[in-house]
């Protein structure tokens, strides 16, 4: 089990989470239970996450955290902002998302101008990520970091917050063409047609299988959940009907007003 041994800082955004160094060495973006936004985004954030990884889309290593009550009694910066006032951040077994790397050292960005978006090296990479955003209907943009793990080193995107997906504390689905969406088109100018998503839409439909559901929901704290065991298989269920559907939610974004794909006539 990993366990929360030092906090570093406050993140931006709006789960409120917290950058903490842990018994591994290593510093995670801790989201809690009574963050603003709801308690299942930690389990959006957990399954989601490993289910992108069984794509192969380049995400955080990602883990649950033990908070101890020790840690929150005594920094004053482990609250959570509620208006005017603050509360506690809630102790025990919290949602980890890996930094990737020292944050002393590492320069992230959330923002690239245009000539250096073109040479991230793997730029195709949200072609994928847009598979994966369809399929489990992510209301937010498409969040991503760029990393240059060495100085003239290309930079590399690191697709993060799978906290929508399933549409937040609401898991439903209610689709639309421009959800999931990245904000600037150029990550998308090598989309050609469907084919430039069929290695992702053949992983959708090989490596995420109905064994794969049952081993990640027993990785879930109950408590992320409210123990509704029901809710979490109905969750599941879902998403193993939706990826009949990916094709045409695809389609329906390239169709929108917003034309995504700059190159795919």
């Amino acid at each position: 089990m990993l366990h929360a041994l030092e906090h570093i800082r406050r993140m931006r955004g709006g789960a409120q989470a917290h950058l903490l160094r842990c018994s591994d060495g290593g510093y995670y973006v801790v989201k809690f239970q009574n963050n603003p936004q709801h308690r299942r985004v930690l389990v959006n954030e957990l399954l989601g996450t490993k289910l992108a990884a069984r794509l192969g889309l380049p995400v955080p290593q990602v883990a649950v955290v033990d908070v101890p009550e020790a840690l929150i009694r005594y920094t004053a910066d482990l609250v959570m902002q509620l208006g005017q006032s603050s509360v506690p951040c809630r102790a025990g077994l919290q949602f980890a998302s890996r930094y990737p790397g020292d944050p002393r050292e590492l320069t992230l960005h959330d923002f690239l101008p245009d000539e250096q978006l073109r040479e991230v090296e793997n730029l195709g990479d949200f072609a994928g990520m847009l598979v994966y955003d369809k399929w489990t209907c992510n209301t937010n943009g498409r969040q991503a970091i760029f990393l240059r793990p060495a100085d003239r080193a290309p930079y590399r995107a690191l697709m993060i917050d799978q906290g929508f997906c399933f549409n937040a504390g609401e898991w439903n689905f209610p689709d639309a063409p421009l959800r999931g969406l990245y904000t600037r088109q150029r990550v998308y100018e090598g989309v050609i047609g469907m084919e430039s998503f069929a290695p992702w839409l053949e992983r959708l439909e090989t490596r995420v299988t109905p064994g794969v559901f049952d081993e990640l929901s027993k990785q879930i704290p109950p408590e992320w959940y409210e123990d509704n065991q029901d809710e979490l298989y109905r969750l599941l269920e879902t998403l193993d009907r939706r990826r009949a559907r990916v094709r045409e939610l695809l389609v329906d974004a390239k169709r929108s007003n917003r034309q995504p794909f700059p190159n795919w006539t």
